[in-house]
């Protein structure tokens, strides 16, 4: 008999756990409104009995599965101890870190609180998301790189926003490339802010989470917040600052080492993108793309990277991004003819042009 047979009988057998809970956490918000979360965890476990009396939760069922729902309630009432309110959601990210390969605890990184606003608290859901914000609190440049929907943009925000309350820094400096993804800025209405601001908008979004509208109009009036196209960072020293480029993905390799080299003393900078959905002109390489490669081996920076684990919007965005990276790998011979028929097309217009 294999190890594997071994572990596979042993979780077959089936045996009982009783899990007493501590008078000091309330049942209540352990197993959730309407007992919502205790839902959650029985279908999550669906081999599992799963019985409730007074302050004490039994377990039956296989022994693997029992052993595995019992770390997990134990993560829960140290969640609910923090006094961090408990969902399904929650229910269904702890057993995720659970069953991955990872020593992060659930409660480790259910109750991390980077701020909070007007009593909503801003943490990290995921192991991915903490080792993020742990590395951007330990290192002097931190990439985030990873798909849409993985907090690297938020989280930057929200951790630029408590190193300003916490006079870390000065000032807080975002900033995106204005690169075009379909329509040009020459095509677009009003004058150059116009144009400039629905790039710039998804950075506005993240700190009218984090700070009051009004707050944000005076500190942007008095230079304590910048937002800004990259352009705009040229020539530039920011000290005493910290800063993010969002949308890395659309910067040249040129840009990549203009925007790194503005770093100042006593800066932060954090670096997001997802090397997936670069719009760059064919020909031009991407900075993020190459970045690790050329600073890899530099101290005081470090990469993470974001997976569709880390996903924390609508959970169908985790499936799309699978889907999509799937399809890229099984179908490498239409990103050849997408990338040809582009020059044909680019080829065609200047010979026209010519022509004319």
């Amino acid at each position: 008999m294999t190890s594997n047979d071994s572990h596979n009988a042993a979780n077959q057998v089936n045996v009982e756990h009783r899990i007493v809970v501590p008078s000091e956490v309330s049942m209540s918000l352990l197993l959730g409104p309407a007992d919502s979360v205790l839902r959650a965890v029985e279908q999550g476990f669906s081999e599992l009995d799963i019985h409730v009396r007074g302050n004490s939760i039994t377990l039956r069922g296989p022994a693997g599965d029992v052993a595995l729902a019992a770390r997990l309630m134990n993560e829960l009432i140290d969640v609910v101890a923090s006094g961090t309110p408990i969902t399904p959601d929650i229910v269904t990210r702890s057993i995720a870190m659970l069953t991955q390969a990872t020593t992060a605890r659930p409660a480790d990184v259910l109750t991390l609180n980077i701020l909070t606003n007007k009593g909503r608290a801003i943490r990290p859901k995921t192991a991915g998301q903490k080792a993020y914000v742990d590395a951007i609190e330990t290192n002097t440049i931190t990439f985030g790189i990873g798909p849409a929907g993985t907090g690297k943009t938020y989280l930057a925000v929200a951790k630029a926003v408590q190193a300003l309350q916490q006079r870390q820094v000065n000032r807080i400096v975002l900033t995106r490339p204005a690169v075009e993804a379909g329509e040009r800025l020459g095509f677009l209405p009003g004058s150059l802010t116009d144009k400039i601001d629905p790039y710039l908008r998804p950075l506005y979004d993240a700190l009218r989470d984090m700070i009051d509208p009004e707050a944000i109009a005076r500190l942007t009036d008095n230079g304590t917040i910048e937002v800004a196209p990259l352009a705009y960072m040229r020539g530039r020293t920011l000290s005493d600052a910290f800063i993010i480029l969002d949308e890395a993905q659309n910067t040249s390799k040129e840009q990549m080492k203009m925007f790194l080299t503005r770093l100042g003393q006593h800066s932060k900078m954090v670096i997001t993108g997802d090397n997936t959905q670069i719009d760059l002109p064919n020909g031009t390489v991407s900075g993020l793309r190459i970045i690790e490669d050329v600073l890899g081996s530099v101290e005081d920076i470090e990469f993470c990277h974001l997976a569709s684990a880390d996903v924390v919007r609508n959970s169908l965005v985790s499936d799309i991004i699978d889907a999509y990276a799937r399809w890229d790998v099984s179908t490498p011979e239409y990103h050849t003819q997408r990338t040809g028929s582009r020059t044909a097309s680019r080829r065609a217009t200047s010979q026209k042009g010519m022509e004319i």
